[in-house]
């Protein structure tokens, strides 16, 4: 049999990664060729680049295949493809997937670097590009703002608790005060050079505008969206994008059992998070497609939540295909085709290139 493609498939941690070499030949036979643990750093990255050189015995396509575990595998993803690599980045839950109907019970970073091998060498998957570094920057900037909305609701909920209390202590009132104007100052700043970012930047600027149109999306939602998924790039359709962000749908039944119908939430919670108020905003302001939409959904289960998930999951799907259109937002149609407005020119991605972004 005639090998056809080398194929490495990398489980990283915190601390370290493991890394599994296999081929794969003319009858789909993936045979491991070698196996190895390396620390998550330089000096590790380094000693990975020999590991491949050792074992590449023959000259094949090589492709490396590694799962988006928070920011962990970021540093060695663009070390990889700053020294020329062909690398593809997965999705945790693709990878889960995939492992558990290829038959893997087991689960440990070894099994999982040998799964994902198997997966690059049976399939044809898409090479990862790094994203745009002001994505980054501008993810930098939403959590931040995240964790000090966070801090002020913790401190908050303790200064009522002092205030409520037999004894109050005026020092400590005093203190807590003094922390909430700091932590409150920390997030206008956030927010400022949120804007800045989207303002000084021309392509990120012209998205803002077209999708700015909807009412209740701002500028921390659309940020948030926006760095969250590194500008849609992550997706190759919308129910990717749905899926990744937990409003995927979950039905439980089975012959004459009918289970509770909902969504999984095995996704990125941020998204879900800075959703929830543009759909309120969105009924509220009764824009057709969205009121109708939250209409029928509570008239046919009886919960209004579900109906403003149902408009959040709406509101997401269309940020998508108003940024993929690069088209403004056009309120007087109430279909998805329709909801994008032609006579907008197209803009030119040159500062955000395709990628991954976790």
């Amino acid at each position: 049999m005639m090998n056809l493609k080398y194929s490495i498939g990398i489980d990283v941690s915190k601390k370290d990664f493991h890394c599994c070499l296999s081929v794969i030949d003319s009858s789909q036979k993936v045979t491991v060729k070698s196996s190895r643990k390396l620390s998550n750093s330089p000096g590790g990255f380094k000693e990975f680049l020999a590991w491949i050189k050792q074992h590449q015995k023959e000259d094949l396509p090589l492709r490396i295949v590694m799962e988006a575990t928070g920011v962990y595998h970021e540093q060695l993803a663009w070390f990889l493809h700053s020294k020329g690599l062909v690398l593809s980045i997965l999705l945790p839950n693709k990878a889960k997937k995939y492992l558990q109907a290829d038959g893997a019970n087991s689960k440990n970073d070894s099994i999982d670097a040998r799964g994902l091998a198997k997966i690059g060498a049976e399939k044809n998957l898409e090479p990862w590009a790094p994203g745009s570094e002001k994505l980054y920057e501008l993810r930098h900037y939403t959590r931040q703002h995240q964790n000090l909305k966070e801090t002020i609701n913790v401190i908050g909920n303790q200064l009522e608790a002092l205030n409520h209390g037999q004894f109050q202590s005026r020092e400590v009132i005093k203190q807590l005060n003094k922390t909430i104007k700091l932590l409150e100052q920390q997030v206008l700043e956030m927010e400022k050079a949120m804007e800045k970012l989207v303002k000084t930047d021309k392509v990120l600027n012209l998205h803002y505008e077209n999708i700015t149109a909807i009412k209740g999306i701002n500028l921390l939602s659309f940020c948030v969206v926006v760095a969250e998924t590194n500008g849609f790039t992550l997706f190759k359709n919308s129910a990717s994008l749905v899926k990744y962000s937990g409003y995927d749908v979950i039905e439980n039944q089975s012959g004459k059992h009918i289970g509770k119908t909902k969504i999984s939430k095995k996704g990125n919670s941020r998204i879900r998070r800075i959703l929830f108020m543009p759909a309120f905003c969105a009924v509220r302001d009764d824009q057709p497609q969205f009121k109708s939409l939250y209409e029928r959904v509570v008239e046919r289960t009886g919960f209004k939540m579900k109906g403003y998930v149902a408009v959040q999951k709406k509101l997401l799907v269309m940020m998508y295909h108003l940024w993929k259109n690069e088209q403004k937002y056009n309120p007087q149609f109430n279909h998805l085709e329709k909801i994008i407005a032609p006579e907008k020119p197209r803009a030119t991605h040159d500062k955000i290139p395709e990628g991954s972004f976790h």
